[in-house]
C-alpha cells in the first residue's frame, strides 16, 4: 500500500503464488504432442517440404500456434553466426535529423531482411563507448555510427576493424580510420554561406565554434576564415567563439559577446541548435535579425522553420546520406574486404527571413 508521501513499500506486496510467466513451449513439447521425433518438428517449422509431407507439416504447425510456441531467435542467429540486426548510433535526438537518417536507413535494410536498433550517445562518449559495447554483445552485423568525440573511442573501433565488423561512419566522421564513411561538403558549403553574408555588406561576423573533438567543426571554421580572406577581411579571434552545440550554449556565446561590448552584424553557428539559441539572445537584447544582425547556421532541418524570422541554413540531404550509409554497410556485410569508400554528399542553402529580411 502507498504510504503518507505517496511512496509504495514493495516488503508489503504479497508474492505472486504461482509463476510469474509460464514455461516456454519448446520443439520437443510439441513433438511429445503428436508423437513425431524433434528432427520432423524442426523441419516442419522450418517450412521444409522435401523432407516433411505436406499435411504432416501444416498439423505441427498448427498445434505449435495452438501450444503458444515461440522460436527462439537468439538460437537460431546464433547458429547462422548472424543477428540479421544493424545497430545505429546517433549522437544527439533533439533536432529531427537522427529519426530521418535512421527512417531512411530502415527502409533500405528492410528489403534486404534486416533490423534496426539505434542507441543514443548524448554527446558523451562514455555513453557512446557502453552502447558500442552493447551492440557488439547483441551480435550485431554491422553498425553505422555518427561519432561524438574524435579523440574518444578510437581503440574500440580500430577493434571493430581488426575483428571484421562492419563500420560504416556518417555526418561526423573519424579521419584516418580505415572504415567507409558518407558525410557532407561542410567547408566548401560554409564558405559559400560567410560569402553571402559579405555579399550582403556584413563585415563583422561571428563564428560561433563547434567543439574541436568534432571534426565538423575544423571544415567549418575552415570555410569561414577563407571566405574572410577572400574579401580582405582580417581575421581576429575574438570573433570565433568556442561554443557547446545545444541552445543554451549558443545563447549564452552571444550575451557574453555582448557583455564584451564586441560589435558585429553577422552570426555564423556550427549548427542550428546554436543558432537557435544565438538568435534569442539578440532578441531578448532588442537586437533586431536580419537589420542589425544575420544570423545562420549548418546543419539545419525544420527546426529552422519553427521559430521567426525563421533561419537561413545550410540543409543536408539526410535521407540520401541515410541510403548511401546503408549501402555501403551492406557492401561490407557481403564482402569484408570490398574497398572502403569516403562519399561526400552536396548541401543546400536554403536562405530565410534571419538574413534575408521581409
Amino acid at each position: 500500500m502507498p504510504t503518507e508521501n505517496g511512496q509504495v513499500n514493495f516488503a508489503e506486496i504479497p508474492s505472486p503464488s504461482g509463476p510469474t510467466r509460464p514455461r516456454d513451449i519448446t520443439i520437443k513439447d510439441i513433438a511429445t504432442e503428436l508423437g513425431v521425433s524433434k528432427s520432423t518438428v524442426s523441419r516442419a517449422l522450418a517450412g521444409d517440404l522435401k523432407n516433411v509431407r505436406k499435411e504432416t507439416c501444416k498439423k505441427i504447425v498448427e498445434t505449435a500456434e495452438r501450444m503458444g510456441y515461440r522460436r527462439n531467435e537468439m538460437a537460431v542467429n546464433l547458429r547462422a553466426k548472424s543477428s540479421r540486426v544493424i545497430g545505429v548510433v546517433v549522437p544527439e535526438i533533439l533536432t529531427p535529423f537522427s529519426m530521418s537518417f535512421i527512417s531512411e536507413v530502415q527502409k533500405v535494410l528492410r528489403n534486404e531482411g534486416y533490423g534496426v536498433t539505434f542507441a543514443f550517445s548524448d554527446e558523451n562518449p562514455e555513453i557512446e563507448r557502453a552502447n558500442l559495447e552493447m551492440l557488439n554483445r547483441a551480435r550485431v552485423d554491422g553498425i553505422l555510427i555518427s561519432s561524438c568525440n574524435i579523440f574518444a573511442n578510437r581503440d574500440i573501433y580500430e577493434q571493430f576493424v581488426r575483428l571484421r565488423i562492419p563500420l560504416v561512419f556518417f555526418d561526423r566522421t573519424i579521419p584516418d580510420l580505415p572504415v567507409s564513411c558518407v558525410r557532407s561538403n561542410d567547408y566548401l558549403k560554409s564558405f559559400f554561406m560567410v560569402e553571402e553574408l559579405i555579399y550582403k555588406k556584413r563585415r563583422k561576423i561571428v563564428h560561433l565554434e563547434g567543439p574541436r573533438h568534432i571534426h565538423n567543426s575544423i571544415e567549418r571554421k575552415k570555410g569561414w576564415r577563407e571566405a574572410l580572406e577572400k574579401f580582405g577581411i582580417s581575421y581576429d579571434s575574438k570573433y570565433s567563439i568556442p561554443c557547446g552545440v545545444g541552445i543554451e550554449d549558443g545563447e549564452r556565446a552571444i550575451h557574453e559577446a555582448l557583455e564584451r561590448g564586441l560589435e558585429f552584424d553577422g552570426v555564423f553557428c556550427f549548427t542550428e541548435t546554436q543558432a537557435l539559441g544565438a538568435k534569442r539572445a539578440l532578441q531578448k537584447r532588442g537586437v533586431t535579425i536580419p537589420q542589425q544582425v544575420a544570423v545562420c547556421c549548418m546543419s539545419g532541418t525544420a527546426l529552422s522553420t519553427l521559430v521567426y524570422p525563421q533561419l537561413t541554413a545550410v540543409e543536408q540531404q539526410v535521407d540520401k546520406m541515410g541510403r548511401i550509409a546503408a549501402e555501403l554497410l551492406l557492401e561490407k556485410i557481403a564482402d569484408p574486404n570490398s574497398p572502403d569508400k569516403t562519399i561526400v554528399i552536396d548541401s543546400q542553402i536554403v536562405k530565410r527571413g534571419s538574413t534575408e529580411g521581409n
